[in-house]
This record gives C-alpha cells, sequence and structure tokens, in this order.
C-alpha cells in the first residue's frame, strides 16, 4: 500500500508540474524514430521542496534512497507507456531508465559534502552537494548507458526479449554494467550482449577543489602546513562540457569509492550551478568619511589610497606609483563568468626583489582569484593520462586559468626558461592558450587541439642587478628607455604597464624603508603606522570587492580625449621603416586604465580627469619601453612632490592641471584633424 500510495504522488507531481506532457513528448521522439532501443532514457526534473509537501514518504526516498524512488517513477511511467501506447517498440519495465534531476537540496549541514571536515560520509547512496573550483578536465568518451543480454542456451526461454537489461547507476565502472560473466536465472548459463542493442552516452571527468583550497596557491605568509584533496566529478550525457576550468560551480550528486591506483572520493554528477559571488553593499566608514572630505577633487581619493596601501610591507609614502597600478590592475579583477577584456598586466623592474616580491604577494591576497605561481608547477595548461583509465586525456588547469578573473603573480620573469616565456607572450597577446592532444601519444585516433581564455592579469618583476643582465647591457639606450635586454622585447612591449621602481630615486627614499624593516624584524605584527590602524586589510579587500563591481561608462569628452590621445601618440611614434611602435592592445589598455582610475574613485563615469591619469600611466611605461618622444612626462608625473598632506594633495591637482592641459595641446597639436596628421591616418 505504501508504494502505491508513492506511486500516485508520483503521477500526481509528474501531472502538476508538467513533467508529464514533457515525458509524453520525449516518447513521441522515440517513438517516431522506428527504431527499438534496448534502453530508453528519460530526465524528470524533481523539485524535492514540492514533493515533500505532496508526499513526505516519497520526498524522503528522493532525498535519501534515489535508486530506489528512481523505481518508484519507473514504474509510474511503464504504465503511462502501455495506457497510453506511447511507444510501440517497449516490451518491459526494465527499459525504461529514469534520471532524477534535482532542483536543488535543502540547506542543512547533512546534505553538504566538504573535503575539509570530518567524517566524510560518501556510502550511502544519496544525494549531496559540493561546491568546487575545477581545476582539472578530461577530453569526452563514451560510456555505456545500457545494453542488452540475451541467454546463450537456445531453448531458454529467455534467450529473446528484452528480460536482461543492464544500465548504469550512479557510481558504477563501465564493468558493472557490461561483462561477460554473468549468468541467467533460469537455466544457470552465461548470458551474452547482443552488441547492436547496445546504448551509448557521452562522459567527461572533472577535478575540483574547495576554495578553502586557493590558499595553497596565495603565498600565505603565516607559513602554517596544510594539505587539500581534490573531488573528481563524473559528469554525463547532458552535463558534459557545463563546466570550465577555473570556474566554480555547486555540485548535486551521489558521491562514491573508485578503486584506481589508490582509493578516491567521486561524485556523480547530477546537477551542476555556476556559483555567483554576492556583492559587497558598501565600503567601511573610514573610507566613506575619506571618500567624502576629498569630493572636491577627481585625484585626491586615489593619491591618499595609494599612499597609505600596503603600509604592512612599505612605509606610507614610498612606492606609491607602483601600488597605485596594482590598485588598479586589482579593481579591473571579476567574480563574474564574463570575459575579462580589460586585463591589466604589470612587469616591475627593481633593485629590490625581495620587497617587491613581498609587496605583490601582498596584493594578490586582496581578491579571491590571486595566485602566486610556484616555479615547481606549471603556467598554461598541461596534459597527462587520465588515473581512472578511461581512455580520456586529463587537462590540467595551471597557473593562469585557475586565476580566472583575478590575478597570476609569476615572480621573476628571468627565471623561466624561453619556451615558457614564449608561451607566456602569446597568451598575453592572444589572451587564449591552445593545448594540442597528439592522437598517436595518447592513443587516439586524430590529433586533437583545445582553446582556452585566459582571463587573468599577469604581474611580474626583473632584477635590475642580476649578474645575467649585466654581461648583456644596452650601449645604444634612449633617452629615458629602460634596459630590459634580460627578457625577449616583444615581450615586455606586450605588457601594459612598465614600472621602474629604482629604490634610490627620489621617490622611493631608502631610509624610511630600511628603518620600516628593522621595525618589523622587531615586531612582526604590529601596526607601525596609524594610516595601518584606520584603514586595515579587511576594508581595503572590501573596498576593492565594491569597487571592481562598479559599472562604468565613458562621458563624451573622456571618450574624446582618449582617442585623441591614441591617435596623436601613434602618429608621433611611427617611423617609416619599423612602423609604429604602439601596440595593438594600446587603446583597449587605455580604455582599461581610465575604467580602472574611475573605479578606484568609486565612480559609474570615466571623467577626463581619469584619462590623464591613464595617459600619463602609459606614456611613462612607453618611455621605459622606446624613450622619450614628443609629449614628454616626467617619472614621477603622476606623484611629483615628496610631501604627503593638504598642502601637497593641493599642489599635486595644480600640477596635474597644467598635465591635463599640455596633453590637450599635444592632442590639438598630433592627433587627428590637424595639418600633421595624414588622411589615410
Amino acid at each position: 500500500m505504501s508504494n502505491l500510495k508513492m506511486k500516485e504522488a508520483a503521477l500526481i507531481y509528474l501531472d502538476r508540474s508538467g513533467g508529464l506532457q514533457k515525458f509524453i513528448d520525449d516518447c513521441k521522439y522515440y517513438n517516431d524514430s522506428k527504431q527499438s532501443y534496448a534502453v530508453y532514457r528519460f530526465n524528470v526534473l524533481i523539485n524535492p521542496s514540492d514533493i515533500v509537501e505532496l508526499d513526505a514518504e516519497l520526498g524522503n526516498h528522493i532525498l535519501h534512497q534515489p535508486l530506489k524512488a528512481a523505481q518508484v517513477f519507473q514504474s509510474v511511467c511503464y504504465i503511462a507507456v502501455r495506457t497510453l501506447s506511447l511507444i510501440g517498440q517497449l516490451q518491459t519495465e526494465t527499459q525504461i531508465n529514469i534520471v532524477l534531476k534535482l532542483t536543488h537540496l535543502p540547506p542543512l549541514p547533512s546534505y553538504c559534502l566538504d573535503l575539509c571536515e570530518f567524517p566524510r560520509d560518501y556510502t550511502s547512496q544519496r544525494f549531496y552537494t559540493m561546491q568546487g573550483i575545477v581545476i582539472a578536465m578530461t577530453t569526452v568518451t563514451k560510456y555505456t548507458q545500457g545494453a542488452r543480454f540475451l541467454c546463450s542456451d537456445e531453448a531458454c526461454p529467455l534467450s529473446k526479449g528484452f528480460q536482461y537489461i543492464r544500465v548504469h547507476v550512479p557510481g558504477a565502472t563501465e564493468s558493472a554494467t557490461v561483462r561477460n560473466d554473468f549468468l541467467c536465472n533460469l537455466c544457470s548459463s552465461s548470458l551474452q550482449e547482443d552488441r547492436k542493442f547496445r546504448v551509448l552516452g557521452d562522459k567527461q571527468i572533472v577535478e575540483i577543489i574547495t576554495a578553502k583550497s586557493l590558499h595553497a596557491f596565495q603565498g600565505c605568509c603565516n607559513n602554517q602546513p596544510f594539505r587539500f584533496q581534490s573531488l573528481t566529478v563524473f559528469l554525463r550525457d547532458e552535463s558534459v562540457n557545463k563546466m570550465n576550468i577555473g570556474n566554480e560551480y555547486k555540485v548535486i550528486g551521489i558521491p562514491a569509492c573508485v578503486k584506481t591506483s589508490q582509493t578516491a572520493i567521486c561524485i556523480e554528477a547530477n546537477s551542476i550551478t555556476f556559483c555567483i559571488p554576492k556583492v559587497p553593499s558598501g565600503i567601511s566608514d573610514n573610507f566613506r568619511c575619506l571618500l567624502s572630505l576629498t569630493s572636491s577633487s577627481c585625484w585626491k581619493f586615489t593619491a591618499i589610497l595609494a599612499n597609505i596601501f600596503a603600509s604592512q610591507i612599505v612605509p606610507p609614502g614610498t612606492y606609491n606609483l607602483l601600488k597605485l597600478c596594482l590598485l588598479m590592475s586589482l579593481v579591473q579583477t571579476s567574480d563574474r563568468n564574463k570575459e575579462l577584456e580589460n586585463c591589466l598586466d604589470i612587469l616591475v623592474v627593481t633593485s629590490d626583489t625581495i620587497l617587491i616580491d613581498r609587496l605583490l604577494n601582498f596584493s594578490i591576497n586582496l581578491v579571491p582569484r590571486g595566485i602566486r605561481h610556484s616555479v615547481s608547477t606549471e603556467i598554461f595548461p598541461t596534459l597527462s593520462r587520465n588515473k581512472y583509465g578511461t581512455g580520456a586525456v586529463s587537462i590540467q588547469a595551471g597557473s593562469a586559468l585557475l586565476a580566472k578573473g583575478g590575478i597570476c603573480f609569476i615572480g621573476d620573469l628571468a627565471s623561466h626558461k624561453k619556451d615558457k616565456l614564449e608561451q607566456l607572450q602569446s597568451a598575453v597577446e592572444s589572451r587564449s592558450i591552445t593545448v594540442y592532444i597528439s592522437g598517436k601519444k595518447f592513443g587516439d585516433d586524430v590529433d586533437q587541439q583545445m582553446t582556452f581564455p585566459v582571463q587573468c592579469s599577469f604581474w611580474s618583476f626583473l632584477d635590475m642587478d642580476s649578474p645575467s643582465r649585466r654581461n648583456i647591457q644596452k650601449t645604444n639606450m634612449l633617452i629615458g628607455q629602460m634596459d630590459c635586454s634580460l627578457i625577449p622585447a616583444n615581450l615586455v612591449e606586450a605588457f601594459a604597464l612598465l614600472i621602474n621602481c629604482n629604490e634610490s630615486s627620489s621617490c622611493h627614499p631608502l631610509l624610511p624603508t630600511v628603518q620600516h624593516t628593522l621595525k618589523k624584524a622587531i615586531d612582526p605584527e604590529g601596526l607601525l603606522y596609524l594610516a595601518s590602524k584606520q584603514f586595515t586589510t579587511e576594508d581595503f579587500e572590501k573596498l576593492l570587492a565594491f569597487a571592481k563591481n562598479l559599472n562604468v561608462e565613458f562621458s563624451l569628452e573622456a571618450e574624446r580625449m582618449i582617442h585623441g590621445y591614441y591617435l596623436a601618440s601613434r602618429r608621433i611614434r611611427t617611423d617609416s621603416i619599423c612602423g609604429s611602435k604602439l601596440p595593438a592592445s594600446a587603446l583597449k589598455y587605455l580604455v582599461s586604465l581610465s575604467e580602472a582610475h574611475a573605479r578606484l574613485n568609486l565612480r559609474n563615469k570615466v571623467l577626463k580627469e581619469d584619462v590623464l591619469i591613464a595617459a600619463l600611466l602609459f606614456e611613462t611605461s612607453l618611455t621605459l619601453k622606446y624613450g622619450a618622444a614628443v609629449f614628454c612626462v616626467a617619472p614621477n608625473a603622476v606623484f611629483p612632490f615628496e610631501q604627503y598632506d593638504e598642502e601637497y594633495l593641493e599642489q599635486r591637482d595644480v600640477y596635474l592641471t597644467e598635465c591635463q592641459q599640455q596633453l590637450q595641446q599635444f592632442i590639438a597639436t598630433y592627433g587627428p584633424g590637424t595639418a600633421i596628421f595624414a588622411s589615410d591616418e
């Protein structure tokens, strides 16, 4: 009676939810094909909340005994097929394969499978939910959805018909569905598969890790040892290719153990949902007050941010240009599943690599996807044989794809081999990486290739005092040009910003840095400055999270100025021999820099004042790459004075206003519409 009641509830639910009509439509497809199948597969969408309200016992079966619940729906669907004559070729109930697709699970701890906590109950064969980031995936292969077996004894009644049907169930291996040691229940003769009735489906294997595991890739300074384990997810049929490397997903499925070289935990995916992080509601009170006090200027707020940023690593007032660029790069990151077009790659040339390394490492920890690349791993995807013996090729993410929507800090650029630098250059220029899969090497008939978008900003540095650099110094340097001969010139040009951090210059006074280092050695956890207490690391995290989610648009005058500067700069850096020295991506970088400065000011509109900062930063970088040009910008143009008080901010505003007038004059002289600008340009 209990079973009959659940069947009635299942039928009522299918009718109310529209599932019955979908089932009838699917049956029509099978019936119209005029082909006899061993297995007819149907997906049934289940809302557990609605089911529990309708019939608690059936709801309990679905959540805790899904295989038995599928049998209830199988029986209901078989009766519907026979009663309504939906599929003429169907002979037995076992030919119907019902897959229950859940919309969600109850938001209770007992339904969550967390690899960071014990115990891990993965033997109960019920639904769990798991959230994680994809770090590896295989190519798509085939598996057996269902097969027909016949008794080998022709005299046996079961040597015909569809009495022996085997279908794949969650957690089962291929050998559990198809093998040669099955026996007939009637005469004990061996069963033989009727291969022409085998039904194949698509299969893909994905590895995910919890977001907490990203601390292993962020270069955290707590030096506490820890380990993490990936979870294997099996995707089948309509779920195949629904997950991308680097994205975070919530997976509902049934866990199981798979025997490989060692026992591994896996989960058979039932449904997949892309995780969208919550957008912060605002910023801290201290930053809100600071924004209000500096509202009369378009430049003061970001100047103060750069001045006080990372005071745990360097004293306020030092490395302001670099810190401003880092903040602008950080606000151009994204937590959303959208193409990250406006990346800001940064290459720092310095003689103090230890301090710069600490500063960059501190900065990447302020965003969720700040990844510090380890020299023992790979920057870009690599290939390996799949450990589950499915014949598929496993593609490992690499640091760049793992940093999707964030920052990939690759350390000293000179520490990487030539082939890796060439790969990096190609990825920075095209914003994609292509993986070639050799069919001969991995046992396939044909070669394949897969292209992945590279949606992160790259940070790196070069050591000015490297012994290798001293041996190959250039002699024909132009005014203002930086010697970066240690790495290929094309790679240097590919970075959006080239920044010179010479500690002996007035922009980076040596004494405050030395005093800061000594004090930190005595008290590593101490807050040495008032700014560190007023504006904490958490405040900056909240500010960046809020700023990067702002939707910005260009004002008309800002758009005109950015195009005018781009065209004028392209004009003066073009010669008849080498053509234009301005990279093809220059306009994209200028747009990104302007947007970043507007976001850092917590504005939704890009103004001409933002374009000025973008032009000064970009022109400074161009000067270091190619030498000075007509629009001559001082190395410290963005931060021209050493004092850091209210009077300094006023003087800086006056100076930047003069720079803006010079920029407008430069555009008027060399930009479009002037006599010097050729018509074809």
